[in-house]
């Protein structure tokens, strides 16, 4: 059995935007040639003048990663297999569907193909939204189907790790039942929560907290793009739709019939879901506590606050932000250990910060 060969370039990125653009920069950070093209001449040029590339010009490449829209995936995909001998992955968020279309039209290149997807990304989008370090410490699944030749899987891994991305094997079917539990359903809940604003009156709006804005978030990213993802996972998606229509139907009977025991039952439920969540760097869920801190929304004040917690010796594991509608100040939420949250409150309250117990 030979060794894998080892991934030294040059690199070729289809499509010059959010992702391939900060494929292509961690690339370059990693010591790597890198080709661009892009249709859009002006995304080409910006992401060559952040230094992710020169523009590509027909010479032979080692490996080439395809960033583009979820409907132009199986075609691109399958264009660059017939034109070079290459490995070609792509970090497209589907992987049966290109999967389909490579066996469809370059069955005998499939071998050469092997999908991936970084489990990274942003509200924004283009090359200027890019950055060498997007994949740090992310997730990135490697789609292995059973025609991939392993040169090509080894080669697809170390480009994972020459970016930054922790990789994580899976069938392009598991990838994508995954995806559709973990980033598909959330996008299209958070789009029917968000959607029940739009004609909200102003007095309701008025009493918007953090709560509706932590649900809500997700729901502000292109909707071209996300009809594409949904169109292209529209099995996973439409098998999870049917389990959360019948938990809507569960809701409302127990919400109708008065029944609060069902009720609670229901919601306990979604405590247990929210504690399957993987924890910090991957690791099991610790238990967490919040300490709530007034802060004057001046600059510098949150400057000031991290650098007190520093100072007192506690880590803050997450942060989140209220603002108070009447006044210049912000409700600061600072995550942190629960064995560590009474010394943290305490200790601000005698640096004259106000806690809110």
């Amino acid at each position: 059995m030979t060794d894998a060969p080892s991934l030294r370039g040059p690199v070729l990125v289809v499509g010059a935007g959010l992702l391939g653009t900060s494929v292509a920069l961690a690339c370059r950070k990693a010591g790597l040639e890198v080709l661009l093209t892009d249709t859009s001449t002006e995304h080409l040029r910006t992401a060559s003048g952040l230094g992710a590339g020169r523009a590509y010009d027909g010479q032979p490449v080692q490996l080439v990663v395809v960033a583009v829209p979820p409907d132009h995936l199986g075609t691109l995909i399958a264009e660059q297999l017939r034109a070079m001998d290459a490995v070609v992955t792509d970090v497209g968020s589907i992987k049966s569907q290109p999967l389909a279309e490579v066996l469809a039209t370059a069955p005998a290149d499939v071998r050469r193909y092997v999908g991936s997807h970084p489990m990274a990304g942003s509200e924004r989008s283009g090359p200027l939204a890019a950055s060498a370090t997007l994949f740090e410490g992310r997730p990135w699944a490697i789609a292995v189907h059973e025609q991939a030749d392993a040169d090509a899987v080894g080669l697809v891994r170390e480009l994972v790790e020459a970016c930054g991305g922790v990789p994580l094997e899976l069938t392009p079917e598991e990838h994508d039942q995954a995806v559709a539990r973990t980033s598909h359903l959330p996008h299209l809940m958070a789009s029917i929560v968000a959607e029940r604003l739009v004609h909200a009156p102003d007095g309701h709006l008025a009493l918007s907290g953090q709560g509706v804005r932590d649900v809500t978030r997700i729901a502000a990213g292109d909707p071209r793009l996300w009809q594409q993802i949904i169109a292209a996972n529209s099995s996973a998606v439409l098998a999870l739709l049917d389990e959360v229509e019948a938990r809507v139907g569960a809701f409302r009977d127990a919400i109708a019939s008065g029944e609060r025991s069902a009720l609670g039952a229901l919601l306990a439920e979604g405590v247990t879901g929210t504690r399957a969540i993987p924890g910090k760097h991957g690791g099991p869920p610790r238990p967490m506590s919040s300490v709530f801190v007034a802060v004057p929304d001046h600059p510098g004040e949150l400057a000031r606050l991290f650098a007190d917690a520093g100072e007192i010796g506690v880590n803050i594991e997450d942060i989140r932000i209220d603002h108070d509608p009447g006044r210049p100040v912000g409700l600061v939420e600072l995550v942190v250990s629960v064995a560590r949250a009474e010394h943290l409150a305490d200790a601000l309250a005698e640096r004259k910060w106000d806690i809110h117990r």
